[in-house]
């Protein structure tokens, strides 16, 4: 197997033989030499590659540690690719004449050899330590963020001081002499997932959404070959981050910096599995290599400012700030979970505007928008705006809950330590799947439904994970990943291995996912269907749901461990309350219904207005007559406090149509204190009930039912706000006939009705807090605000946003959700300046407008 893998001085020949081969093309420099005198080559690739340092450059490195031998054979095979394909591949040619590759196969070209011929699973460089020991680890001897370490054996030894390796100190001289450079891509194994760079902090950075909608398009042009998804995970800063990478001295230089993890092992099979993460990102480049331009010199501005003007439960309206220029127009791009592609299978509009209206949302659904700026001329995109974060309002009729497992029911069980188990729970992580050590694992956890009724008629059911590390899913395309509905009666104890393991399944939620299609960093979705949300709904009667997270049972032939790791936001290890696994639940309640009997009957005819009576035609003059009926909404609930879910008017007629005529009925609201036939005839029209009855209906069946549409249904809760009867007119629409009337019944049981279905809602916020401050307080910033006094009052919504006031309480980072009138930013940085934003919430929930509160660093 590893003889398929090329030798360091074979890629060396490969790429003097493709320089003579294509000189305008690529050119190769030595721009170091190692302990052991190898040289370190960095290829060149552009379109008139002696203009190479005008473009705007991506640079890629493999091989930093000896054994992770996929970024030597990649960046082989991708340079093989563009020459062999630029000329045919018009999009190549394009991608070459504006951008220029910088690529250095190996990086570690010692480490590499060692790794070959003598021991596989070496990591450094081969220095000679002086003391027995060699080898620096040249991924922790870069300057920012190093540590010093006496501990010269250990795989993660950093070297006597920063760049003290002669690998380390020759890209770093060639980064700082390349400003062209914008973005650098690191390739690494294992894990299949991309690691943007950090600056040490819990904070966002303006290049946050640049680093992960690259990842995101290039984890889309991976999809499309294997079907393979990559994890994106920044990782939780500052505790989990490598010290001394290349990745942050790229990322400090203002390059858009990512390590990317290729496949589940160092050395993997080549034919099986090297030849197929090859392919999978050789697209995957090229798409990188053509977004270097967008970061280049001449590439638009960022826009600026771009945020959340308004929104409703099937609407929002997007604005943005940016200089006057005729030669820019803005892609907008809309996804419905974070970390997901911006192209076209995403673009929403196309715009010169500085605003944006998306409409046809759904309800209480969760949206990610992105924004570029482009230039008309050269097409080159600006980078994007930080992303806005958008929750649509519920419409009139829903509820939702966001229920996270208490700490003491989330957790997980591994056959080989029943003892264990019970410290597996509310701490650090799920741990799923199997390994020698702990035999078969299983992620538990409850979800207490007692805030949602019992009589509830469940809608949505989303319940979500964060998948936080895969490295040890070490093999491809080997077990799934399952999440399950299990029967709470038979596990009375969640922390007992067997029980759990022999617990009755009630549904497998949706299809499991195989380890190719494992992430890290990305939520994992379930969106239950009709039948699991009945599943759920006969769970609210026990006010509990236990779900069970299965992974692979067995291993294979010498292979140790197949486990997936899920983050719980409990611990000192877990990623704290917006990590926390989740479940959604969108519901509505059982309606209660009223009848309202006629108040008033009229007949209003060009001659006489006649009371107590109900008909409607035309009269010998060809003039309309129309039948009036009022009623009396006094009996409905608070209008504030209850919303109408269904109303209609059931009315039976009389007499019929004694001619085959087509005439046709309808009802009518209006708005008319006092009035006479002549008011009637030049009324102004408000809203028409349902649909209009044939003359021929008519003669078929005798009672009748004009449906309210769901602006009738507003215009009859207006009514009963200000205190108004409802009043209705029945007219015909065509004038075919004359002396012709319909007798409608005005009396007795087959009197009109107005019948109404309403639930108990409140339909308005509360008010926002007032008297929003920060201080700090044990070096943190505490937010602090005035309590809200209502009883319906729920609790306070803090959010943070480093970049724009947030208009929603789900645009920004979650800081609190909690009865207290404070919390703290126990994450955040007290020295970056930023926003935040406290909304009060009822049950429904409505969130209130935000009161915003600007923190200016010191």
């Amino acid at each position: 197997m590893k003889q398929q893998y090329k030798s360091y001085e074979e890629s060396c020949a490969f790429l003097q033989a493709c320089v003579e081969k294509y000189p305008d093309i690529i050119s190769l420099e030595n721009i170091g030499t190692t302990w052991e005198k190898r040289p370190i080559l960095l290829a060149t690739i552009s379109l008139n590659v002696a203009y190479a340092k005008l473009k705007p450059a991506l640079l890629y490195t493999g091989t930093a540690h000896a054994r992770e031998w996929i970024g030597h054979e990649l960046a082989i095979d991708f340079i093989d690719y563009i020459l062999q394909n630029y000329t045919n591949n018009p999009e190549i040619l394009e991608t070459l004449s504006k951008n220029t590759l910088y690529i250095v196969p190996c990086l570690n070209p010692d480490g590499f050899e060692y790794s070959r011929k003598h021991f596989s699973f070496w990591r450094k460089n081969r220095r000679d330590n002086g003391d027995g020991t060699f080898g620096v680890d040249l991924n922790r001897n870069f300057s920012i963020g190093y540590r010093k370490s006496t501990n010269t054996s250990s795989n993660v030894y950093g070297g006597p001081h920063p760049f003290s390796e002669p690998e380390t100190l020759a890209i770093k001289k060639f980064v700082d002499e390349h400003e062209n450079i914008t973005i650098a891509l690191d390739y690494h194994s294992q894990g299949n997932v991309f690691f943007p760079a950090h600056k040490f902090n819990h904070e966002s950075e303006i290049e946050g959404t640049d680093m992960n909608a690259l990842c995101a398009n290039m984890n889309y042009h991976i999809h499309k070959v294997t079907g393979r998804h990559y994890g994106i995970n920044r990782g939780k800063p500052p505790t989990k981050l490598i010290s001394g990478s290349g990745r942050e001295y790229y990322y400090s230089k203002g390059i858009i910096a990512i390590v990317v993890e290729v496949g589940t092992r160092n050395i993997p099979d080549y034919i099986q599995n090297m030849s197929e993460s090859v392919q999978e990102n050789i697209p995957a480049l090229l798409y990188a290599l053509n977004e270097a331009s967008n970061y280049g010199k001449s590439a638009p501005k960022r826009v600026e400012n771009f945020h959340i003007d308004e929104f409703s439960d099937s609407s929002c309206t997007l604005s943005w700030e940016y200089e006057e220029n005729p030669n820019v127009y803005f892609k907008i791009y809309r996804n419905l979970n974070n970390k997901m592609a911006c192209n076209e299978s995403s673009l929403i509009g196309i715009t010169c505007n500085k605003n944006f209206i998306d409409e046809n949302l759904k309800s209480g659904t969760m949206y990610f928008y992105y924004i570029r700026a482009v230039n008309k001329l050269t097409k080159i995109k600006s980078p994007y705006a930080p992303k806005v974060k958008l929750k649509t309002l519920l419409d009139e009729q829903e509820f939702s809950r966001t229920i996270f497992p208490h700490a003491a029911d989330v957790g997980y069980v591994s056959e080989k330590s029943p003892e264990a188990n019970h410290g597996h729970f509310g701490v650090n992580s799920l741990k799923v799947g199997i390994s020698e050590g702990r035999g078969i694992s299983y992620g538990v956890m409850t979800f207490d439904l007692s805030s949602i009724p019992e009589n509830a008629i469940i809608l949505d059911t989303k319940i979500s994970l964060y998948p936080l590390n895969r490295v040890s899913a070490k093999i491809e395309k080997f077990g799934e990943w399952s999440l399950s509905i299990i029967d709470n009666e038979t596990v009375p104890n969640i922390r007992d291995f067997d029980q759990v393991h022999k617990a009755k399944h009630l549904k497998t939620l949706g299809a499991s996912i195989p380890s190719e299609m494992l992430t890290q960093g990305i939520w994992s979705h379930w969106d239950c269907n009709e039948f699991e949300n009945k599943i759920v709904q006969k769970k609210l009667k026990k006010r509990k749901l236990t779900l069970k997270l299965a992974g692979p049972t067995t291993l294979p032939v010498g292979r140790d461990s197949q486990i997936m790791v899920f983050d719980i936001g409990y611990g000192n290890q877990g990623g704290g309350l917006h990590y926390r696994p989740s479940i959604d639940i969108k519901y509505t309640v059982p309606s209660e219904k009223i009848c309202i009997e006629l108040q008033n009957s009229m007949t209003i005819a060009p001659d006489e207005i006649t009371h107590e009576t109900m008909a409607c035609g035309f009269n010998k003059d060809d003039e309309k007559i129309y039948a009036y009926m009022s009623f009396d909404l006094s009996t409905l609930p608070n209008p504030d406090e209850a919303v109408i879910t269904d109303a209609w008017i059931e009315i039976s007629n009389t007499s019929t149509v004694k001619k085959e005529i087509d005439i046709r009925y309808n009802v009518e609201f209006i708005d008319l204190e006092e009035f006479g036939y002549q008011d009637i005839k030049e009324r102004e029209r408000i809203e028409f009930i349902g649909y209009e009855v044939s003359s021929a209906e008519l003669g078929t069946k005798k009672k009748h039912h004009f449906i309210f549409d769901h602006y009738s249904k507003l215009a009859l809760e207006e009514k009963h706000r200000s205190g108004d009867e409802a009043k209705f007119i029945i007219r015909p629409t065509s004038v075919l006939s004359r002396d012709h009337v319909i007798n409608w019944a005005y009396e007795g049981k087959d009197a009109a009705k107005l019948k109404v279905r309403y639930i108990k809602r409140r339909k308005f916020p509360l008010p926002s807090p007032v008297n929003l401050k920060t201080t700090i307080e044990n070096k943190l910033i505490k937010i602090s605000w005035d309590k809200v006094t209502d009883d319906d009052l729920v609790g306070y919504y803090v959010v943070r946003n480093r970049w724009h006031t947030p208009k929603n309480p789900f645009d920004g980072v979650k800081l609190y959700a909690g009865v207290d009138n404070y919390t703290f930013d126990n994450y955040g940085s007290t020295n970056i300046d930023k926003y935040f934003a406290v909304f009060t919430y009822d049950n429904v929930p409505n969130f209130s407008q935000a009161s915003l509160v600007e923190y200016k660093a010191k």
